[in-house]
């Protein structure tokens, strides 16, 4: 059984920065899962955020944060973190972080049926 615990969320104005993370436990083998972020507003569909390789040398983004976030992940304390910056009132979501096997490498990294393993996502609200 994997456990992903997302927290860092919270109410912040816009402009303003926060720091999600997303602790990873109960099988050794997650550390060599990639990582997604994904965020889902209210009456809309999950979104693609970003997504960290097993190893973190590549990462990806969706267009809407593109120059304002960015993901890393510390493979030794099974965590990964999401850097948000300039956040605007459309960044407000619950956040969700979750785990894919790596066989899935060439395929869509927006691709929700891939993860495997979810969280039970983190509320982010920013006013303006």
């Amino acid at each position: 059984q994997v456990l992903l615990v997302e927290s860092g969320g919270g109410l912040v104005l816009a402009g303003g920065s926060l720091r999600l993370f997303c602790a990873a436990s109960g099988r050794a083998f997650i550390s060599t899962y990639d990582m997604g972020w994904f965020r889902q507003a209210p009456g809309k569909e999950r979104e693609f955020v970003s997504a960290i390789t097993w190893n973190g040398v590549n990462t990806y983004y969706g267009d809407s944060v593109k120059g304002r976030f960015t993901i890393s992940r510390d493979i030794a304390k099974n965590t990964v973190y999401l850097q948000m910056n300039t956040l605007k009132p459309e960044d407000t979501a619950v956040y969700y972080c979750a785990a894919r096997n790596r066989v899935y490498i060439n395929t869509p990294w927006d691709d929700l049926q891939l993860y495997e393993y979810w969280g039970q996502g983190t509320q982010v609200t920013v006013s303006s």
